[in-house]
């Protein structure tokens, strides 16, 4: 259904330059834009290369012109595209109802509006609230509850006693409330020490692919809500992670560590076991974190220090080969300075 470029203007606050009435059908990268797609460019160089697509519009902000284009200006590019690709680029829908492959234990609560895809297991005093929808190969452990609008792709699984909220999208073959790591030395074998506890998932979440979420040993494994979780990433037990967190791939978080608030990890980071890491902190990639971190800190590096002497140290190590060679001829000239004084 195509929107003029007036309409989005409108719901995205912003303003037209040039023919507000035109129709826009799409919304595509510069160089595969059609006529009657939008755009966007955010920089210089891109808006040049968008003003010669065939794109019939282009989402910018700031003190862009243009002779041959519509343009549409927001306060800012990249929440102006968040909110226009659903409108152009749909959700898919789940209509109710249970596929017939689908094992169900007699206690488990199902919303009427809820999609259960094939071959999904289901275990006693499961609930599953309004218009969620499990895709195919889900299993839910007993007494696992799941509130309205969640989406778990294929083979997501679910172990018992875990609490997930409203609106958490879970992408394919993540494991929530698998066994946390916890063994004992005794008696010359690793004796496993039962992990009893259980995962909690707020609200707005979302977990990549392949992700694992271990249960508390005891108590709880956390994640806070709006928390958005990348693929192969692994929340060991009794890990606590704050609201509207950002956590990349392949990040792995020991047990009982604690983030607050609105942290960012970046990929292929390691934090070490027991610590507590304050709101808003800022983890470089594949930084080794193996301390406290005050909030509002930004760290990096293997351990992980603020930032800035990192960098300082990496600077440091580039000049090490210069430095070699400067000290090697100089103790080339002390020990001619010391033949001579013989």
């Amino acid at each position: 259904m195509p929107i003029t470029a007036s309409q989005i203007a409108e719901q995205l606050q912003g303003e037209v330059i040039g023919d507000g009435t035109v129709e826009l059908l799409g919304f595509a990268a510069a160089d595969k834009a059609r006529e009657g797609d939008l755009t966007f460019a955010e920089k210089e160089i891109y808006f040049a290369n968008a003003e010669q697509s065939q794109a019939s519009a282009i989402l910018v902000s700031g003190p862009f012109t243009s002779l041959s284009k519509v343009l549409i200006r927001v306060p800012n590019t990249r929440v102006a595209m968040a909110r226009l690709l659903p409108i152009f680029f749909p959700q898919d829908e789940y209509f109710p109802g249970i596929h017939p492959s689908a094992v169900i234990a007699d206690t488990a609560q199902i919303d009427s509006t809820a999609h259960i895809g094939p071959n999904v297991t289901i275990g006693d005093n499961v609930r599953i609230g309004a218009r969620t929808a499990l895709l195919g190969g889900n299993h839910i452990g007993h007494d696992s509850q799941i509130g309205d609008d969640a989406c778990f792709h294929p083979n997501v699984v679910v172990y018992p006693r875990s609490k997930i909220g409203h609106r958490v999208s879970i992408h394919a073959g993540t494991v929530i409330g698998s066994d946390g790591y916890g063994y004992t030395f005794d008696e010359g074998h690793h004796r496993k020490v039962l992990q009893v506890g259980d995962v909690l998932i707020g609200d707005d979440v979302e977990i990549g692919a392949n992700s694992a979420i271990d249960r508390g040993a005891l108590g709880s494994t956390t994640i806070g809500d709006g928390t958005k979780i990348d693929n192969f990433v692994h929340l060991a037990h009794n890990v606590k992670v704050g609201r509207h967190c950002i956590i990349m791939g392949q990040v792995g978080i020991a047990g009982s560590t604690c983030l607050g608030d609105y942290c960012v990890v970046a990929s292929q980071t390691g934090i070490a076991g027991h610590l507590k890491i304050g709101h808003q902190v800022t983890i470089g990639a594949k930084s080794g974190v193996m301390r406290d971190i005050p909030s509002k800190a930004t760290v990096l590096g293997v351990p992980a220090v603020p930032d800035r002497q990192t960098k300082r140290q990496w600077l440091g190590t580039q000049q090490l080969p210069e430095m070699i060679h400067r000290l090697r001829k100089m103790e080339k000239q002390l020990e001619e300075l010391k033949a001579k004084s013989r």
